[in-house]
This record gives structure tokens, C-alpha cells and sequence, in this order.
């Protein structure tokens, strides 16, 4: 790293080594700032925003001075800060050691993140310094399409490191009614030239929807579409932890999509709990989407990894496995805190049967492994906080949550981490609870909500060609009867 305010032979140099506890070099994370606050590179290794990562060392100059560092590893490991000051002409070695706070993996439990906008040619080293197992990698995106003008390689998934996984068709559809990930395919979707409103993001689903093995992903759980994508039955997942929770602030509006009453949701948290909140209309619907997280990386300030979703496959992780695992809802999703839970013995996703007039009895057993405080493990069933237990009782007791169930429905654990800059939590996928004939409670007052929300959808649709908005309008009208069928068909308040 080199000043052109400061003459070269004026320059210090830094000679950085990070090790874990056995003594090997880790790959990592740096946050390096001088007195102003101003973040620095590392010469050729990747920056983005306001860090590096670095394959465990790293040597480079600066100019005389103070500066700050943070290192990082993900969330399984303790971070690292402190302070060094640069001389001219001297070198500063540097040498520090991080520690684990959880090791996930041994558990059986293996992270990914489903939005990484990255270089790839960058991303294997992303990965190991983030300890991220399995990342899909944008390459095409509305109108830019990184394999526009070069062959396509013949082994889109690639492995490496023994059991670190990443695709290189990742994409992503981003337009007026909010967007849609893709990941698995052969080739791009062909939205190149589409508008803000037409053709409808419906046509690309469908599209890809002939492709063995896609996943398709609602990137933030208030975009305008939501209730269109819902309907059509064709999404897989949803992003509970997305990229407007960052690592050092919050996006606190919901951009183009639909707003919350931020009075009764004021900032810096109150976008992430509309977004818990929409997630809980849509398991209240009776519809069973397994939440999944992402970080926008190389779009939005957040590292790779930032947001991730666990999923739990056993000592053995193949990529397959790992997104049968996300859909079966065996995960959790996290910015922070590693949440590990089980109910009667069994994983989130677990559907709990009951023959009509039984009662369930759910015991909770949960593990928690956190860097930041965090006041009270709270139990969420049917949307409502069913129980919340203290942090500090926890660690005290091991008290854990006992849930009854005599009516369907489904239950989660979540923890919100004291964060006053950015929404910092982790969530279980949800448990379900079938009893009788009934077997998904499907809330009037949650239908009722979507059912609003596609019709304020409608009034927004802005297209003056009559065949094009005839085109587009199909796919919210299809919507409106869903919706409006599940009002009358619910068995719920």
C-alpha cells in the first residue's frame, strides 16, 4: 500500500501473521484504518469497502502514522483489535492468534451464503477467511452478464479446500417488484433488455422452473411481488437475514418495496422485524418456506458471509446434500449469534403429527454461541412470543423452553443480539405441528394481509402498453384469487 502523498523511502512496512491456536496460518478478515478512519488496502489482495482478507499473511507499507485494526473470521471465532503505530523506513511485524468460539462443522452443521457478488476469480479465498462452506456466485444480473462474451465452463461446481463449495451460475432478477435469486442453472435466464415492469419476473421463473435441480430464493421478504411469488408455489426460500442488515449499520427503508409503519417499527431494528414479522404471515398462511440468508457482497458494504444460513447434513457435507438439508428446513440463519436447537430430540424441520384431541408436549434443548450480548432467548409459536428465557438464566441453569400444542401450527427460537447499530440475531427454521385432519393452521387475519398487500401491488403496476400490462396483470390477478380463496378456506383467526 503506497501514498502518493508520501515518498516511498518515507514508507513503513507491516508484516502480518495470523495464526490459530495450533500455530497455523488462518485465513482472514482485516478491518485496517489509519488515525482518520480511513480504511486501507493490502496491495493486491481483495478489498472491498472497508476490508481485506488475507490467505493468513500479508506484508505491505504504509505511511507513517497510527492505525487501528479489526480481524474476524466469520462468526465462529473470537475477533481481534487492537492498535500499532508505523515509522518511517522500520517494519512492524505483527503476529496475533485467533480463537474459536464454536467449531460448527464438527457438529454437523455447514454455512452458506445465497448472495455473493464477488470476483471469482477472488472467491476461494473469500471463502476460507470467512470459513463458509457453500456460496453461489452471481455472474449474470439483469443486463450485466459476466459470460456474455466467453464460453461458459464446463464445470460450473466447483469444490475445493476438501469441503468448501461454490457455483458459478448464480443470478439474479432485480426489478420494480422487488427480486428473485437463482442458483443451479446451466446458463443464464435471458432477462437481458427486460423493463422495470415487463416481462413479468413470473416468465423467467416459469422458464427456469424447466431446469432440473434450480433453486429460486425471494431475496428480501417485503418486496412488492412477494404475494405473486407466494401464490405461484414455484419459490423455495426466503431471505430472513438479507443485505439490509450489515455488519456496522442498517438500511433502515425498505427501498422499493413495501413499507413498514416505521412508528410502530422505528429504526435501526424496526426493518428487520418487519421482515420476521412478513415471514410469520407466510408460515401463518400455511406455507412452508424454509428461511435463508445473504449478503449482497460486492453490492453492499457487508463481507462475504456476513448473513449465512446453517444447514445441518451430519459429519459429511456434499453440495447436494447441503440444499436438501435447507430445503428440509434443518437450519438456522444468522448474522451473529450461533443458534442450535433442538425440540424432542429433532432438528428444525421436523413436522410433529398428532391425532385429533392429543396434546404435545415440546421440550427445547438449545445451544447458543454468541460474541455479543444477548438478553433473552425468545420462543416464537404461531407468530406470537410464546416464551422468552434470560440469557443469563440460561447460562445459569440451563432452563430451556416447554411448549403444548392441541391445535396445528409451527414454533421457532430466535435471539436478537444488543446491537445498536444493525439488526444482529440468529433464527431457527421453523417446527411444525399437524394435528387431526387439519393439518396447517392457515390464518383469515395472514391471508387477509397478502391479500391487501396484491391489491396495493395492482394499483402500483405502471405500464401504458395495453397488451404488456395485460401480460403482467395475469400473474397479480392469479395472485388475488389465491389469496383471496385462502381467506375464505382459513380454519384460523
Amino acid at each position: 500500500m503506497t501514498s502518493s502523498l508520501v515518498a516511498q523511502s518515507q514508507l513503513g512496512y507491516v508484516a502480518l501473521a495470523v495464526k490459530d491456536t495450533s500455530n497455523k496460518l488462518l485465513p482472514c478478515r482485516v478491518h485496517l484504518k489509519d488515525s482518520s478512519g480511513k480504511p486501507q488496502r493490502a496491495d493486491s489482495l481483495p478489498f472491498w469497502h472497508d476490508h481485506f482478507v488475507c490467505p493468513g499473511t500479508a506484508q505491505f507499507q504504509l505511511a507513517p502514522g497510527k492505525y487501528s485494526y479489526e480481524i474476524e473470521r466469520g462468526p465462529e471465532y473470537q475477533p481481534l483489535s487492537g492498535s500499532f503505530e508505523v515509522q518511517e523506513n522500520l517494519t512492524n511485524t505483527i503476529g496475533l492468534k485467533l480463537e474459536r468460539l464454536a467449531d460448527m462443522a464438527a457438529e454437523g452443521w455447514w454455512s452458506g451464503d445465497l448472495h455473493v457478488h464477488r470476483s471469482i476469480n477472488d472467491i476461494e479465498l473469500l471463502m476460507q477467511a470467512e470459513d463458509l462452506h457453500v456460496a453461489p456466485v452471481m455472474t449474470w444480473w439483469n443486463n450485466q452478464n459476466y459470460w456474455q462474451n466467453q464460453k461458459t465452463p464446463e464445470r460450473l461446481l466447483v469444490k475445493f479446500d476438501g469441503n468448501r463449495f461454490y457455483h458459478l451460475m448464480g443470478g439474479e432478477d432485480e426489478r420494480e417488484g422487488g427480486a428473485l435469486l437463482y442458483f443451479n442453472l446451466e446458463k443464464p435466464l435471458r432477462i437481458s433488455g427486460a423493463t422495470r415492469e415487463y416481462p413479468s419476473p413470473m416468465q423467467f421463473l416459469h422458464e427456469a422452473r424447466h431446469e432440473k435441480g434450480v433453486w429460486i430464493d425471494i431475496e428480501k421478504p417485503f418486496w412488492w411481488d412477494v404475494p405473486v411469488w407466494l401464490a405461484s408455489g414455484q419459490v423455495d426460500s426466503i431471505e430472513l437475514a438479507n443485505n439490509h442488515m450489515c455488519r456496522s449499520q442498517m438500511y433502515e427503508s425498505e427501498a422499493w418495496g413495501k413499507p413498514r409503519d416505521s412508528s410502530r417499527l422505528p429504526p435501526p431494528r424496526g426493518n428487520g422485524f418487519w421482515s420476521q414479522e412478513i415471514y410469520y404471515h407466510i408460515l401463518n398462511c400455511g406455507l412452508r418456506l424454509p428461511p435463508s440468508a445473504g449478503s449482497a457482497s460486492g453490492v453492499l458494504p457487508n463481507p462475504v458471509g456476513y448473513n449465512r444460513v446453517y444447514v445441518y447434513t451430519g459429519k459429511d457435507l456434499s453440495y447436494d446434500k447441503w440444499w436438501q438439508g435447507l430445503r428440509a428446513g434443518r437450519s438456522f440463519v444468522s448474522n451473529g449469534p450461533l443458534l442450535r436447537c433442538k425440540a424432542n430430540g429433532q432438528l428444525p424441520g421436523h413436522v410433529f403429527t398428532l391425532k385429533k384431541q392429543e396434546n404435545l408436549s415440546v421440550d427445547l434443548q438449545i445451544g447458543l454461541s454468541t460474541r455479543e450480548p444477548v438478553s433473552y432467548i425468545e420462543v416464537i409459536k404461531d407468530g406470537e412470543i410464546a416464551e422468552t428465557i434470560g440469557f443469563e438464566e440460561w447460562k445459569r441453569t440451563g432452563k430451556t423452553g416447554i411448549l403444548s400444542f392441541n391445535r396445528s401450527g409451527w414454533f421457532l427460537v430466535r435471539v436478537i443480539a444488543e446491537n445498536p447499530k444493525t439488526f444482529r440475531f440468529a433464527s431457527t427454521a421453523p417446527y411444525y405441528v399437524e394435528v387431526g385432519e387439519a393439518k396447517r393452521r392457515i390464518s383469515r387475519s395472514a391471508a387477509q394481509f397478502f391479500l391487501d398487500w396484491v391489491r396495493e401491488r395492482k394499483e402500483r403496476v405502471n405500464l401504458d402498453n395495453v397488451s404488456q400490462r395485460s401480460e403482467v396483470m395475469k400473474h397479480h390477478d392469479s395472485a388475488e384469487r389465491f389469496w383471496a380463496e385462502m381467506v375464505t378456506n382459513a380454519n384460523s383467526d
